[in-house]
């Protein structure tokens, strides 16, 4: 792997690791101060789980760099639904073994859609500055 395509994955998360992880800090100031104890360990679930499951996302990109397209198709869906599955499998434990009282639910959503969403703006606006030109496929 060239270090061009290094530094630009890594360009990927650390532009949107620093929005991702700012809305994180406001997230578990503002639910502490809402919701208390409970809230804090909400806002820390969904920091945590966001970050990690996008951070694997990019993993996943770097990993199939220099595979067949069809192989990089079969691993990135891979990677999607065994996501899909684990979150699942997190949610319902979380549901199942905690109270309302010990992890807030609406803490917990609010900042996992809020630190989503700043995670996938940093991400495009981390793309854009990269300006990679990608080859137009010949004429016949």
């Amino acid at each position: 792997m060239s270090n061009r395509v290094v530094e630009d994955e890594q360009r990927l998360w650390v532009g949107a690791l620093i929005p991702s992880t700012t809305i994180a800090i406001v997230a578990l100031i503002l639910s502490t101060i809402l919701r208390h104890k409970s809230g804090l360990l909400g806002a820390l679930l969904a920091s945590a789980t966001v970050i990690l499951f996008f951070s694997v996302h990019l993993l996943i990109s770097k990993i199939s760099t220099n595979l067949d397209p069809m192989i990089t198709m079969a691993l990135a869906m891979f990677s999607y639904f065994a996501k899909v599955i684990v979150m699942g499998v997190f949610l319902l434990l979380i549901t199942r073994l905690t109270s309302p009282s010990t992890v807030d639910r609406t803490s917990f959503g609010v900042s996992a859609i809020a630190i989503a969403i700043g995670w996938l703006g940093g991400e495009i606006r981390a793309f854009f500055k990269l300006r990679i030109h990608l080859p137009l496929p010949e004429r016949k």
